[in-house]
């Protein structure tokens, strides 16, 4: 079986550099979203930090500046599917549903469960104890409605 560039492990159980991109990225748009800062501001601050720790940075970029730009249509998509308001989940949790629903609707070329994996994960990581199944739940309805 190949291994995918998106997958959140290489070869050798190290965590690949598409995974590190989306992982920064989450850390990126909860800063965005709790903070007054531009999103280029945040991006060229994560892009200088991370770049030499085997991050693709130009996918980190990408994730950093499309994600807020499409911040309206993603939460649009989410919305039939959370259960309360957008505003009320958890930042953490907004931060990763945004990234994962701007993959599954234009990153098309990422299997969509590659992206519901690698939320999962990054849901295990930096949030509430049980928020990964919450984001699964979500992410599961989305693929199913825009990926028909």
């Amino acid at each position: 079986m190949v291994k995918h560039t998106h997958d959140s492990q290489a070869k050798g159980g190290k965590l690949g550099p598409r995974h590190k991109a989306r992982r920064t990225a989450v850390q990126a748009l909860y800063q965005w979203d709790i903070t007054d800062q531009s999103a280029d501001v945040i991006r060229d601050h994560f892009i200088e930090t991370e770049g030499s720790k085997g991050v693709d940075t130009s996918y980190l970029a990408m994730l950093i500046s499309e994600v807020p730009q499409y911040c309206e249509e993603l939460e649009a998509a989410l919305e039939p599917f959370i259960d309360r308001p957008f505003n009320s989940l958890d930042p953490i949790e907004r931060a990763i549903l945004r990234l994962a629903s701007y993959e599954l609707m234009h990153q098309l070329e990422v299997p969509p469960k590659v992206v519901i994996n690698e939320a999962i994960e990054l849901a295990k990581v930096f949030g509430a104890e049980h928020s990964f199944r919450y984001v699964n739940g979500v992410l599961d309805k989305l693929a199913e409605s825009s990926r028909c």
